[in-house]
């Protein structure tokens, strides 16, 4: 037989794309259109309903960058169309094939109900099936003009990421709002010539069952009737009948097919537009479920439902009816698919404890998995943070991005820290925005790395980032799947049958053990320093309001505890945590307005503070101690006077003169407190860092260089930062002044000032203070530079064969060398109040209280000495999508600590992040618990959330080693358990001369409900 493959190829494609696809629908009429333009932001229906519309012709341009303009579109189907299935088709004057960053509409009822949203891959709402003929439709459309922000790939900047420098030019042109008729037997035709078509492309030139697909269209064609598709459409499905219909092979791939709509709860778009994608979305999905009976859709982000549940209570009503049907499920049990690097500890757990308690509450139903496809990399508490919220599996897909390495497993056990372990699957379909194209179902089985050992992986199909989610042309394209030879097998089903089926298959699936970084995206550990600095903050002011409300709740009467405000601003700060905000990934607009946020929750937790410690009496002045650890440092009163104070954890104690254990000295740009002497050169930099306990020089070369490189990743700008940016870079060795501005015997400080750039300054104030080896480095930048990035080098005469970082409940190991492709590509990683360089014997810390990024590095030498280097990543510059990131002011600070244990960096961090709160106060009320043993460290102390006045506390070994210990409670206390992170009881805690006997495995998190007396 000769070779005709070619020409069957060109011929199917030509007939389906010109004449298939176009014969759809078969008839059209137009819609009568009026507008009216919404000034401002998004209005009501009730408003847009009563405004004053004016005629709309087609081929008009409409829409400002992210405006609202509602159109009212009236028509009649005509009576001959009786019997037809009839819907109304709606081109808003699209622009590609993404439905989430543009244009995109909600269909409502003239009484207001939500129909259906219209957006590029799903431009249909149904109007009748069958039609009657002559009905009336009168539709309220609420259309939003979205700027594509992604227009030329990201290369170059826009302006439009703020409606406060979009301008007002009108985006899109409207180009038809029709009534038409649905030629069901065409549309079907087109399907499954998609489908076939696709397949055959997959399949090997050698494959019989390519050339016997290819056969089967070139015969089925013949029957196309050019001038009356619609008439021969029948005959055409009939004779791919017999190819469609043979079975998939008995050891066929399985594929479990979940409904998803990934909607970006910010990022090319406000917080405000993802309320209303929501509401889009949403009723899609419900739509579609009812047209679909296989049809599940998995949906996670408990905001999101919030947002729905509160400003559009009709689809709400539809979201918990397809709930009730079991074809809507709820996964992830997080309130946002969060950032997986930059929340703290116990944030990540909050995030589940509000999530998950808003499915059980509103639908009854615990999330059993972690449903993440989109986030930046994992950290290595996941797994026990997870298990301890209940749940049993870990789905992401992200890593499969990876820039250097491929990852080995798709199906495996993923152990944490502590050794916990959760069963976890990446999809190997590669995206969580599957349609099941001949081209994603072949690539799901070749990449699949489980072969010989599993044989099923999970797709999430539907439109996603900006929203859309399934189409029914997508569930038709399942339905096409589900048994057809030379493809992978499809099932529609709930992710939980999914994993139960992959566990039970791969019990003894492959261990990965420690973080799952991602070889990508590592400059959003930087990028928008402002929002990230704003979560820091937030994080720790939401601990101090917790644990002073909790003691004005114990000894203070009449005082109530703020449950309903703490739940409101911990929400607010988990909602910022979503993977596109504080990563530092968004338009302009969304970090404008997380900053604005940022500020706002510390003014209402700085308040709430204020408000608990007053109510335990008016007094003396006293130094509040929020952190885990006693302390004996040095706070300012009032009037900025330096006092040295201790203080116990989680308690206070009065502004006394405290004798230091040794006054500061200043002698020239020398600061000395018997601890350690630092020598400031003239160019600003550290020359000398001496610990005078140890007898030891700690710094290898000048500390505290700052060296400001050209930083210009490949593609994304806001979330990349490639290797070659160390190539060319600028140090900082000019300083305008070195000056003395501190010189007291409990502080010294000589403050650096630098010009560089593009007009851009640095002021410096390097300080020691008595008692404490700490030096910090309070830093104010006014920055104006243009994709470059700022570095701080501490070049420490330290043999090191690895790093710690801190991350969630711990803190985490990694080579200072790179052997291996995996090592390399590790050049920059995160990590939160602290990282920590040791050898035998001897070890420093670099602490911070806003700063994420870091890279750490080695040489050796001449002398023979090893010279081991951490950098912090202190600002970038990029420009994309947000023209203007990090642009302006930040301050913040940085600190050296020689002589340093894990122990050592866990306090000092802890302390640089809750510096001492000065106010006045009757007495000193016992502190609400009191840890005792090595390594146990109280991350939160709370009541209960069910308002039943129990204590509750989350502790954590932060060694990494095992611990025993004791909880002492400042209260009478009647009994104790051992909870889950919602608080639910697991067990018993045992209780030994009043106190709960405490004995951690390394890392072990441990949440302890306490009673009172």
């Amino acid at each position: 037989m000769h070779d005709e493959s070619r020409r069957i190829e060109e011929r199917v494609q030509r007939l389906h794309d010109q004449r298939i696809k176009t014969a759809v629908y078969a008839a059209t009429v137009p819609f009568e259109v009026e507008a009216w333009q919404a000034p401002g932001e998004p209005v009501p229906f009730e408003e847009a309903a009563a405004a004053s519309y004016e005629p709309f012709s087609m081929g008009t341009p409409w829409g400002p960058p992210w405006g609202t303009t509602w159109f009212r579109m009236r028509g009649q189907v005509p009576a001959d169309w009786a019997g037809k299935r009839v819907e109304a088709v709606i081109d808003l004057g699209f622009t590609g094939d993404w439905p989430g960053n543009q244009a995109e509409a909600l269909v409502h009822l003239t009484d207001g109900t939500p129909l259906k949203a219209v957006n590029p891959l799903n431009q249909y709402v149904a109007i009748a099936n069958p039609a009657q003929g002559g009905e009336s439709v009168d539709y309220l459309v609420e259309a939003a003009s979205n700027p594509d922000i992604l227009a030329d790939n990201f290369s170059k900047t826009t302006p439009l990421g703020d409606k406060l420098t979009a301008g007002d030019k009108p985006l899109y042109t409207f180009r038809a709002a029709d009534i038409a008729v649905l030629d069901e037997e065409v549309w079907h035709l087109d399907l499954d010539v998609q489908v076939l078509r696709e397949l055959m492309l997959e399949l090997g030139e050698h494959d019989p069952r390519r050339h016997e697909i290819a056969h089967a269209l070139d015969r089925a064609m013949d029957l196309l009737d050019l001038d009356d598709v619609s008439g021969s459409a029948a005959a055409v499905r009939e004779a791919l009948k017999p190819v469609l219909s043979r079975p998939a092979h008995a050891s066929a791939h399985t594929i479990s097919g979940v409904g998803h709509a990934h909607i970006d709860s910010a990022w090319l778009w406000p917080i405000r537009e993802t309320k209303r994608k929501t509401s889009r979305t949403f009723s899609n999905v419900t739509s579609l479920a009812d047209e679909y009976d296989d049809f599940i859709f998995a949906c996670s982000q408990a905001q999101q439902y919030e947002w729905v549940r509160d400003n559009y209570p009709k689809v709400w009503a539809r979201i918990q009816e397809s709930v009730k049907n079991g074809q809507w499920a709820p996964v992830g049990g997080m309130w946002v698919e969060s950032d997986g690097n930059l929340p703290s500890g116990e944030a990540v757990a909050r995030q589940f404890v509000h999530g998950k308690r808003f499915f059980m509450d509103h639908f009854g139903i615990e999330t059993k998995g972690v449903w993440l496809p989109d986030s930046f990399g994992y950290n290595a508490a996941y797994p026990q943070i997870a298990k301890l919220a209940g749940n049993e599996w870990f789905l992401t897909q992200k890593i499969s991005w990876n820039q250097t390495n491929k990852f080995p497993h798709h199906t495996f056990w993923w152990e944490g820290i502590d050794g916990t372990r959760i069963f976890t699957h990446f999809p190997p379909v590669d995206t969580y925005n599957a349609r099941f194209s001949g081209e994603e179902m072949s690539r799901a089985v070749r990449n699949y790395s489980e072969k010989g050992g599993a044989s099923r992986s999970l797709a999430p199909f539907g439109w996603g980032d900006g929203g859309g989610g399934p189409t029914r042309e997508i569930m038709e394209r399942a339905r096409r799947l589900a048994d057809l030879e030379g493809s992978a097998k499809v099932v529609v089903e709930h992710p939980d049958e999914f994993f139960a089926k992959a566990r039970e298959e791969y019990p003894d699936a492959p261990v990965w053990v420690g973080e799952l970084y991602l070889e990508l995206h590592r400059a959003t550990y930087t990028s928008q320093a402002r929002t990230k600095q704003g979560n820091r903050r937030s994080e720790h002011l939401l601990r101090e309001a917790e644990l002073w409300a909790t003691t004005a709740a114990l000894h203070a009467p009449g005082y109530s505890y703020p449950h309903e405000k703490l739940d409101r601003l911990w929400k607010t700060v988990l909602l910022h945590q979503f993977h596109d905000i504080l990563p530092g990934s968004s338009i302009a607009w969304v970090h404008r307005e997380a900053e604005a946020e940022y500020a706002r929750v510390a003014r209402e937790l700085h308040a709430l503070t204020a408000e608990a410690v007053a109510a335990l009496g008016a007094g003396e002045p006293r130094a509040f101690n929020a952190g885990p650890y006693d302390r004996a440092e040095v706070v300012r009163t009032a009037d900025g006077t330096p006092v040295f104070v201790e203080v116990p954890a989680s308690g206070s104690a009065p502004l006394a003169d405290t004798a230091p254990p040794q006054p500061v000295t200043v002698d020239g740009r020398v600061l000395d407190n018997g601890l350690v002497r630092v020598e400031v050169a003239e160019n600003g930099t550290l020359s000398s860092v001496r610990d005078l306990r140890a007898g030891r020089e700690v710094l290898a070369e000048p500390g505290n260089l700052l060296r400001l490189h050209t930083d210009l990743p490949n593609y994304w700008d806001a979330w990349d930062i490639d290797k070659h940016y160390k190539n060319r870079y600028t140090d900082l060795l000019d300083a305008s002044s070195v000056t003395v501005v501190e010189q007291d015997p409990l502080v010294g400080a000589i403050r650096v000032e630098r010009s560089f750039g593009k007009g851009s300054t640095i002021t410096q104030t390097i300080s020691v203070r008595a008692g404490s080896p700490r030096i910090d480095i309070e830093t104010d930048i006014d920055w104006h530079e243009t994709e470059k990035i700022l570095k701080a080098a501490f070049p420490v005469d330290i043999r090191a064969p690895h790093s710690s970082a801190e991350i969630q409940f711990g803190h985490i190991q990694r080579p200072t060398h790179t052997n291996t492709s995996w090592e390399s590509a590790r050049f920059e990683v995160s990590g939160h109040r602290w990282v920590h360089l040791a050898e035998p014997g001897y070890g420093v810390a670099v602490i911070n209280d806003s700063t994420y990024g870091h890279d750490v590095s080695r040489t050796v030498r001449e002398d023979g000495g090893t010279t081991t280097t951490v950098r912090l990543s202190l600002v970038r510059a990029p420009r994309i999508p947000d023209p203007e990131a990090d642009q302006g002011r930040h301050r913040f600070t940085y600190a050296l600590l020689p002589g340093a244990t894990i122990e050592d960096a866990v306090a000092e961090g802890y302390s640089l992040n809750l510096p001492l709160r000065v106010a006045d106060a009757a007495g000193a009320p016992e502190p609400v618990v009191s840890a005792e043993g090595e390594g146990v460290t109280v991350e939160a102390v709370k009541l209960a959330d069910d308002a039943s006045g129990d204590v509750v506390v989350r502790l954590y070994e932060s060694r990494g080693g095992r611990a025993t210990g004791t909880l002492r409670a400042g209260f009478p206390l009647a009994g104790a358990q051992i909870t889950d992170l919602l608080e639910r009881p697991l067990e018993d805690a045992e209780i030994t001369d009043g106190a709960v006997a405490l004995t951690l495995r390394p890392f072990q998190i441990l949440t302890l409900r306490l009673r009172r007396g």
